[in-house]
């Protein structure tokens, strides 16, 4: 019997640098910057994309569905980041710079029928995901959104519907094992899943990263130079654990051939972000610049 858990984890990584296109390619990055926002400032341009589909919120709201965010930075760029540009207008420069993106990195491959197919497919799953959405606050924004036309759109719509998805379902899972916004990197960066100097853009002082460490200390999760300890390895593997079980519903809907044909048939638009050297080695969104395995 298909492990789905499992393969949602390997369909994340599959469709994540779809998704992160929209973040790294320069010509994308300038229409975004076009709006007024600060193109050195990552986390202006993350709360604007991603918080644009729940509307013109308060920083309390964005603080609560991005989690790992300092609420200090979140309340320094909201309700700051709508008077520069209203969510509408974000939501119109968001598509328009992932068409962008697609097709700088596509090029002539933005006709091949596969991408089509790939986007039906990806459709399939992310509309599974769209009728899944109670306490999935920005899965269900992002699905209330009108679908695009064109197939590349199509696709980027249904990755970012799923990571979403997936990602509401994390905020679910780190709640669960009490681990607040700063704990929940602390205890990443602790396993060695990424440097600490890799969450900056999230906004936690050292004061309180180090806060966060000592109350992880104390819970007996990290040693005192901020390593996990075995007890610390297995809370996140929880996690991750309940994470992939709580995202696996869209995949069982394309079941096993249907991922494995949506692996193979994104296999082009991963190579081309991971070899285009514009996604950095080590980033906040769970993926290198090497393509995962295409699922079996």
């Amino acid at each position: 019997m298909a492990d789905f858990p499992s393969l949602a984890r390997q369909m994340w990584h599959r469709m994540e640098p779809v998704y992160a296109s929209l973040y790294f390619v320069p010509q994308a990055a300038e229409k975004v910057a076009a709006l007024g926002y600060d193109p050195d400032s990552p986390a202006q341009k993350s709360l604007a994309l991603r918080g644009a589909p729940l509307g013109a919120v308060p920083a309390e709201l964005l603080t609560a569905v991005f989690h790992s965010f300092s609420p200090r930075l979140v309340a320094d760029h909201v309700p700051g980041i709508w008077d520069t540009a209203t969510p509408a207008a974000v939501l119109d420069t968001r598509v328009r710079a992932a068409d962008t993106a697609l097709r700088t990195l596509l090029g002539d491959r933005l006709a091949d029928p596969s991408l089509a197919e790939a986007a039906e497919l990806a459709r399939t799953a992310a509309q599974e995901a769209a009728a899944r959405l109670p306490g999935r606050p920005l899965a269900a924004a992002n699905a209330a959104l009108p679908w695009p036309e064109e197939p590349h759109l199509v696709l980027w719509q249904a990755a970012n519907i799923l990571r979403e998805h997936r990602g509401d379902g994390h905020v679910a899972a780190l709640t669960a094992a009490g681990l607040d916004g700063c704990e929940a990197l602390v205890s990443f960066a602790a396993i060695g899943a990424a440097p600490v100097e890799t969450f900056a853009s999230r906004g936690w002082s050292a004061q309180e990263w180090a806060a966060a460490r000592e109350r992880l200390a104390d819970r007996g999760l990290v040693e005192p130079d901020g390593t996990a300890t075995e007890r610390g390895h297995r809370l996140r593997e929880d996690v991750e654990r309940t994470t992939d079980e709580l995202a696996a519903a869209p995949y069982e809907v394309l079941g096993e051939d249907g991922c494995a044909r949506l692996g193979e048939l994104t296999t082009p638009l991963i190579e081309a972000v991971v070899t285009s050297g514009l996604l950095p080695e080590e980033n906040t969104l769970g993926i290198l610049r090497v393509p995962a395995p295409a699922p079996r």
